[in-house]
């Protein structure tokens, strides 16, 4: 089976969440990686498991990733499979900060949106949209993520 990871990142925190889940999906068929910048919708062809990420700005994917998945055709990913992942803030960080933690209330977060385009482009999504956790704005990641990616990307089997 073709995996193919699309990617965005800023200050390299989703790429290793995306390297942790390519090496685990290793043993379940060829993995590709591509940065959300250099991907085309062509290479969706032939994919048997789309994995696409980003991380959450303004409580949604950034504006490439955004730009990228309005060029997938409607019914553009029918008979694939889908899956959505983001990087953000820690619950706690966000509940220190009231304005942070109202806007988060209403507007959630990247990985719910990804998700529910994935699925509207007609992706059968084979799990729900999933979180990293980031220290800060500009991370590292928290302790732990990358090992618990390379465990979320076992689950996309199962």
């Amino acid at each position: 089976m073709r995996i193919l990871i699309i990617y965005d990142s800023q200050y390299g925190n989703t790429e290793k969440i995306a390297q942790a889940i390519g090496a685990a999906l290793r043993e379940k068929g060829e993995v590709e990686f591509s940065r959300v910048g250099e991907s085309k919708v062509d290479q969706l062809k032939g994919a048997g498991l789309l994995i696409i990420g980003s991380p959450t700005q303004q409580f949604r994917a950034t504006q490439t990733m955004r730009a990228f998945l309005n060029t997938i055709p409607k019914n553009g990913l029918k008979g694939m499979k889908v899956a959505a992942f983001d990087t953000r803030l820690t619950q706690g960080i966000i509940d220190q900060n009231k304005a942070l933690s109202f806007f988060e209330s209403i507007f959630g977060y990247a990985a719910e949106r990804i998700a529910k385009t994935l699925k509207e482009k007609g992706g059968e999504l084979v799990a729900p949209g999933e979180a990293f956790f980031v220290v800060g704005m500009e991370g590292p990641l928290v302790a732990g993520e990358v090992e618990r990616a390379a465990a979320w990307a076992g689950k996309l089997f199962a």
